[in-house]
């Protein structure tokens, strides 16, 4: 069970990320078998401060069959910066995209909101399953769609990345991830587990490729730098944010 320091930190957030937060761990005990998953020492709740301002990272984690690691990490800086971000691993012996999505937002408004189901094959195509229900997804509009990152090109031609401009775009974001997130779990719940072990290393290997890809993302690394140093910097991000098996 979650603690009242670590369940706090939504209430406090954009409501949007409140709502996501929530839904993305219904629909993950509403579909998958989970259980808690041993997070490493010092990094399930942490204090800093960044330019003045403090900041809060609390991060939850659980397990399932398919999935070695569900994280969904929830901070804030000050009361100017929200982050929701939420990264599903699978395990190596299920040959299954990665669910991805992230939110930063604050009293403005969601900056940025993203998610996907990010393939791991080494033809960057999603299994044909996932392809056959996203391509049925109702059409979405959006006023102010986002350009992908340079190191953008582990993302699926599903990816959504867009600043939604109100409520009404907040709430469209919103109900595609559940729909994301449903597909996903349905899916990675029917699965047999790969028993080849070449099959397992091509996996372990598109993991691998999507993590350090990950990794290059400045933005998020200049942030903790500030707060907690280079070293801790790197241990946070590749131990906690994206960890792989080698």
């Amino acid at each position: 069970m979650l603690n009242s320091m670590q369940t706090s930190l939504r209430t406090r957030q954009h409501p949007l990320i409140h709502r996501l937060a929530d839904s993305i761990e219904e629909i993950w005990q509403q579909y998958l078998d989970i259980s808690p998953y041993s997070v490493p020492e010092g990094l399930g709740y942490v204090e800093g401060h960044l330019e003045g301002e403090r900041l809060i990272i609390e991060n939850h984690c659980y397990q399932a069959p398919q999935f070695r690691k569900l994280h969904l990490e929830l901070a804030q800086v000050g009361n100017g910066l929200d982050i929701l971000h939420c990264v599903m691993f699978p395990n190596a012996e299920y040959a299954l995209p990665i669910f991805g999505t992230d939110l930063v937002g604050g009293r403005g408004g969601i900056s940025a909101a993203i998610a996907d189901l990010s393939p791991v094959s080494s033809d960057r195509t999603l299994p044909p399953s996932y392809s056959q229900q996203l391509s049925v997804l109702s059409g979405l509009e959006f006023s102010q769609p986002r350009a992908l990152p340079e190191w953008g090109d582990i993302f699926s031609e599903f990816c959504l990345f867009v600043r939604p401009g109100d409520s009404q775009e907040e709430d469209r974001f919103l109900n595609r991830v559940r729909e994301f997130l449903t597909i996903h779990c349905q899916i990675a719940s029917q699965q047999t587990p790969l028993t080849s072990n070449l099959d397992i290393s091509k996996v372990l290997a598109g993991q691998r490729n999507y993590c350090t890809k990950q990794q290059q993302n400045d933005k998020t690394r200049r942030v903790l730098e500030k707060s907690f140093g280079q070293e801790w910097a790197e241990r946070y991000m590749t131990t906690m944010l994206f960890d792989y098996v080698a």
